[in-house]
């Protein structure tokens, strides 16, 4: 009985000896380890206090210290402000052509033109009735008149001369166009206090904007109106003396010519009026055979043009049927499937036949 006692007394301070052992190696055993650790934090600290001196390193905080200078703003929306304030110093300013208000005026004659007597003005318009129409509109008032057959030519004339007023710019042209031609003037500086007015049939808005955008402050619709023309001139010269006149010409009108509207473009001036209808017999006189063929071997975009101009010529003269239905052909260029643009034509060529008799009798 006591030799078990013994036994079981032994055991337990066996037990007790066993985990005093395990309890000494640990405590050694993390010992070592907290002394490494310190040990490799001295290492790495020393490291980085050698690097912090080093050349490279005073580089890299002076550059990083820069960098934050430049991105950061005063307050919240300065990011990037001082660059873009640099970059509008260094762009060219671009000078202001001013526009004055055009006071009420009565009725405007071709007299009234000589107001602006001694300014010069470029047209650039491939057209050569409405280049009639516009040199004998300002025949005898004293406006100098330079004309340019396309975009390029007058392109070509400003390398040499750039003393005028302002451009008419018709939109539609061959080489180059009115409005590439605009594109290019307007980013010459030297032709900045030159006005670039748009001479265009196209009055949709989508139409003016693609004008605007391209540089061409105002426009000048097609037919051209003695109004509009006169106060364009007015707006954009120095002169101040206005002159009224309520002076009204009558003429016969026809049902295919409103001789009064026609002789109101012309400034009230019969003669140069029947010139101008003279002038369009002679070049549109076949135009239905033109237009046909044309149409008939689907050359949709060179009928286009040829439309735009007639719309254009007919409204000037006051021919208003035979513009009515051109402008019904061009609306209906888009219709491939129907093809109604075919049976206009044959109402085109009615009506301009009629047109021509009618002129032939006023003459």
């Amino acid at each position: 009985m006591f030799s078990e006692f013994q036994n079981q007394v032994i055991a337990a301070a066996v037990i007790l000896l066993v985990i005093g052992v395990y309890f000494i190696t640990k405590s050694k055993e993390q010992k070592d380890i907290s002394e490494g650790i310190d040990t490799q934090e001295e290492i790495i600290e020393d490291a980085y206090d050698t690097i912090q001196e080093s050349p490279i390193a005073a580089e890299g905080a002076a550059r990083e210290e820069n960098l934050e200078g430049e991105l950061t703003g005063s307050e919240e929306g300065d990011f990037g402000e001082h660059k873009e304030e640099e970059k509008a110093e260094e762009t060219a300013p671009v000078k202001t052509i001013h526009r004055r208000n055009v006071p009420s005026h009565g009725k405007i004659t071709k007299q009234h033109f000589s107001e602006f007597s001694g300014e010069r003005v470029l047209v650039a318009e491939d057209n050569l009735i409405n280049q009639k129409v516009l040199t004998g509109l300002l025949a005898g008032s004293g406006i100098e008149i330079i004309i340019a057959n396309d975009g390029q030519e007058a392109l070509d004339i400003l390398e040499n001369d750039t003393d005028f007023l302002m451009i008419l710019m018709d939109a539609h042209m061959p080489r180059v166009d009115g409005f590439e031609a605009t594109r290019q003037i307007r980013a010459n500086e030297n032709y900045d206090h030159i006005l670039v007015v748009a001479l265009s049939g196209d009055t949709a808005a989508d139409d003016i904007a693609k004008m605007r955008k391209a540089g061409m402050a105002e426009q000048l619709e097609k037919p051209l109106r003695m109004e509009s023309l006169y106060e364009i001139l007015y707006a954009y010269t120095g002169s101040d003396n206005s002159k009224s006149n309520e002076n009204y010409i009558e003429v016969v009108m026809t049902k295919e010519l409103n001789g009064d509207k026609g002789l109101e473009v012309c400034g009230g001036d019969e003669k140069f009026y029947r010139e101008i209808l003279n002038e369009f017999i002679t070049t549109y006189a076949n135009s239905h055979e033109h237009l046909s063929e044309l149409l008939h071997t689907h050359k949709i975009q060179e009928a286009d043009k040829l439309l735009l101009d007639i719309i254009g010529i007919t409204a000037n003269i006051g021919a208003e049927p035979l513009h009515l239905i051109a402008n019904d052909i061009k609306s209906a260029l888009h219709d491939t499937d129907e093809k109604s643009y075919l049976t206009l034509a044959d109402q085109y060529e009615t009506h301009l036949q009629n047109l021509i008799k009618d002129i032939k009798e006023y003459q």
